[in-house]
C-alpha cells in the first residue's frame, strides 16, 4: 500500500486530479456547515446589490436577486459530489457483482446477462437517465438512481473482463478441487484481481455522474430553486450571458474543474495499477 500511493504521488496527472478532487471536498464541507461569506440562499433587496461583478464585495459576483455566486457554487458542491458519489457507489455494487457472477459461472447465463447489458448501452447516458428520473420526477435525490442505472452496466462489463480469464487459471481449479465454496472462491481469489481495473472505472465514473447531475438539473430534473446546483445555476444564467456573464461562467467553471480532476486521477490510477503503462 505504501509504494502504490508514493506511484500515485509521483504520478502528476494523479497528484493534480487528486489535489482538485481534495479541493472540491473542502469546498463541499465549507457548504454544508454553511461556512460561506453569505447565506446561500439569501436575496439582497437593494438594487445596488444586484448584478454586481465580482469583486471585494462579491468574490464571483451576485446574480439578478443579490445572492452571492461564491456561496451558491460552495453549496451547489454538495448537492453534485453527493449525488455522484452516492449514484456511483451504488453502480460499483451492483455493476461489480454482477459481472463477476456472469463471468465466473459463464454460459448461458453469462450470455444472457450481458446481452441486457448491452440494451442499456444502446441508450444515450443522459436520455436513459431522463427516462428514468422523468419516470421517478424531479427532485434532489431521484438523480441518484437514474445516474446509478446508466453506469452499472459499464461496472459489470469492466468487472466481467478479468474473471474471465483468472477463473481458468490454476490456482481456481485447486479451490474448487478442495470442495470450496463458490462464493469464497469468488471473495477470495476472483475479485482482488477485479479490484484495479475497477478503481479506475470508479474515478473515471465519478467524472462522468458529475456532468449527467449537471446536465439534468440544467434540465429542471434535480433540486429545485431556490437550492443551488451546478446545473441549475447554468440554466439561470443562460440569458443573462451577455451582461452578466459570471452567472455561467463560475458555476460552468466547476463543473469543468470537477470533471477535469476525476478524469486526471483516473488516468493516474490507470498508470499505476497497468504495470505496463508504468514509467
Amino acid at each position: 500500500m505504501p509504494d502504490v500511493v508514493k506511484r500515485l504521488l509521483g504520478n502528476r496527472s494523479a497528484a493534480i486530479g487528486l489535489a482538485i478532487v481534495l479541493l472540491y471536498l473542502v469546498m463541499a464541507v465549507l457548504g454544508a456547515f454553511e461556512l460561506t461569506p453569505y447565506p446561500p440562499n439569501q436575496q439582497h433587496p437593494r438594487p445596488a446589490d444586484r448584478l454586481q461583478p465580482p469583486g471585494a464585495t462579491y468574490l464571483m459576483g451576485s446574480d439578478q436577486f443579490g445572492r452571492d455566486i461564491f456561496s451558491r457554487v460552495l453549496r451547489g458542491t454538495i448537492y453534485s459530489l453527493r449525488v455522484a458519489l452516492i449514484s456511483v457507489a451504488i453502480a460499483t455494487l451492483l455493476g461489480t457483482a454482477i459481472g463477476m457472477i456472469s463471468g465466473y459461472v459463464g454460459g448461458t447465463m453469462d450470455t444472457l446477462i450481458m446481452r441486457i447489458m448491452d440494451v442499456f448501452f444502446a441508450f444515450p447516458a443522459i436520455l436513459l437517465a431522463l427516462a428514468v428520473v422523468s419516470a421517478l420526477g424531479p427532485g434532489p435525490n431521484n438523480a441518484i438512481p437514474a445516474i446509478a442505472v446508466v453506469y452499472t452496466p459499464i461496472f459489470a462489463r469492466v468487472a466481467r473482463a478479468p474473471v474471465l480469464s483468472v477463473k481458468a487459471m490454476e490456482f481456481i481449479t485447486a479451490a474448487r478441487c478442495i470442495g470450496m465454496r463458490h462464493w469464497r472462491i469468488l471473495f477470495r481469489h476472483v475479485l482482488p484481481n477485479a479490484v484495479a481495473p475497477v478503481l479506475v472505472t470508479i474515478s473515471l465514473a465519478l467524472s462522468w455522474a458529475l456532468l449527467t447531475e449537471a446536465g439534468l438539473s440544467f434540465l429542471g430534473l434535480g433540486p429545485q430553486p431556490p437550492e443551488p446546483s451546478w446545473g441549475l445555476m447554468l440554466k439561470d444564467g443562460r440569458n443573462l450571458m451577455e451582461s452578466a456573464p459570471w452567472l455561467a461562467i463560475f458555476p460552468g467553471l466547476a463543473i469543468m474543474l470537477g470533471v477535469l480532476g476525476f478524469n486526471l486521477l483516473g488516468d493516474g490510477l490507470r498508470d499505476v495499477f497497468d504495470p505496463r503503462l508504468r514509467r
